[in-house]
């Protein structure tokens, strides 16, 4: 019987992981002006530029050593953690503004739902990128 119970979390337990994973692949900027790559790295997710349609420096950055770097290559999106079909736990830095804020994302399909936020969720921004390819 305790095989059985093991068995039985261990499958709940990779089902959960597996779900986690459906999100990394590449997606389109809600502008389509950029490509973000999701990937995962030591059990959280995390989104950097790997394409960008006009190459630009990080300028509205608040860090004066940053601003020389290219957008091209940055993590836009870091620290997400992924429990019970949300991904929460994360930030996201917007180059446009220079900042980074609170963030949560759901998949719906081929479409990530991104919400950017300062302190709760009710006060912020969501935008929608859409899946390329996984």
């Amino acid at each position: 019987m305790k095989k059985i119970v093991f068995v039985l979390c261990l499958l709940v337990s990779l089902r959960t992981f597996a779900q986690g994973d459906q999100i990394t692949g590449l997606y389109w900027s809600p502008k389509k002006d950029a490509k973000i790559e999701i990937y995962k790295k030591g059990g959280q997710y995390f989104g950097r530029s790997v394409w960008v349609a006009n190459p630009r420096k990080d300028i509205k950055n608040p860090n004066e050593a940053l601003k020389k770097r290219e957008v091209l290559g940055i993590d836009l999106f870091s620290g997400f953690i992924y429990k019970d079909g949300t991904y929460t736990s994360g930030k996201v830095y917007d180059p446009e503004d220079g900042k980074t804020y609170d963030c949560k994302m759901n998949l719906n399909g081929e479409v990530l739902k991104v919400r950017g936020y300062i302190g709760i969720s009710l006060f912020g921004r969501t935008e929608y990128f859409k899946r390329i390819r996984s």
